[in-house]
């Protein structure tokens, strides 16, 4: 089961943890179903708390193209752009309700995921893999970059097939699929006679969106 820390003190765990990363400048992903505090920024009479956070997120993502864009679009880009390419600036982790975005001076601020998909990462690996929990665009590394493997996922609860196809890892070593919401899915991932299979659920806030624990084999 999830640990039972309260919204606050996961949120106020992962901003630590975010702020670490980035100065330090390692290759870190969340680990724990933890959340971390509300944007630090401030509103003025006439700015609505919404407002505020919405030109908290521009200003970061700025830099890279990616202001006033929503949040499928800013995991898409950025779990897909060049390890060189990456943002340093700040760390971008995906959780099942929102992008929670935060720079190295703690300031946070958040994107909304769609209410119809949720966002899954997963890093398939021979010999080395991480511990990860909330998928971090910005800094998680897996073990396979750039290499073709088979993907398959299936409704456990209906046998449907949602995906069916062969796909090449990112240059981090991922590769990110969006499912439906409020399922169970069986997940299998092949390459060259070698496969790894895990179930993954997408019904939750604190399901996990980072899957590093399937080894091939």
């Amino acid at each position: 089961m999830h640990p039972t820390l309260s919204r606050t003190a996961r949120r106020t765990v992962a901003t630590i943890a975010a702020t670490a990363a980035i100065s330090l400048g390692v290759a870190a992903c969340s680990t724990t179903p933890e959340e971390a505090p509300a944007p630090q920024v401030e509103a003025s009479a006439a700015t609505s708390p919404a407002s505020t956070a919405d030109a908290a997120a521009d200003a970061m993502l700025a830099p890279e193209g990616l202001d006033g864009v929503d949040a499928r679009t800013v995991v898409d880009t950025l779990d897909a752009t060049a390890l060189s390419d990456r943002p340093d600036t700040f760390v971008a982790s995906v959780r099942p309700d929102e992008l929670l975005l935060t720079d190295a001076a703690g300031t946070e601020a958040s994107l909304p995921m769609p209410d119809d998909a949720f966002y899954v990462s997963f890093a398939p690996f021979i010999d080395t893999t991480h511990d990860c929990y909330f998928h971090s665009l910005t800094t998680c590394v897996g073990e396979m970059q750039g290499e073709q493997i088979q993907v398959s996922i299936t409704d456990t609860a209906t046998g449907d097939v949602i995906v069916d196809e062969e796909m090449t890892t990112f240059a981090n070593g991922f590769v990110g699929v969006w499912l439906p919401r409020d399922i169970d899915a069986e997940v299998t991932i092949e390459q060259d006679g070698l496969s790894a299979t895990t179930t993954v659920s997408t019904s939750d806030v604190e399901d996990a969106t980072c899957i590093t624990t399937m080894q091939l084999a």
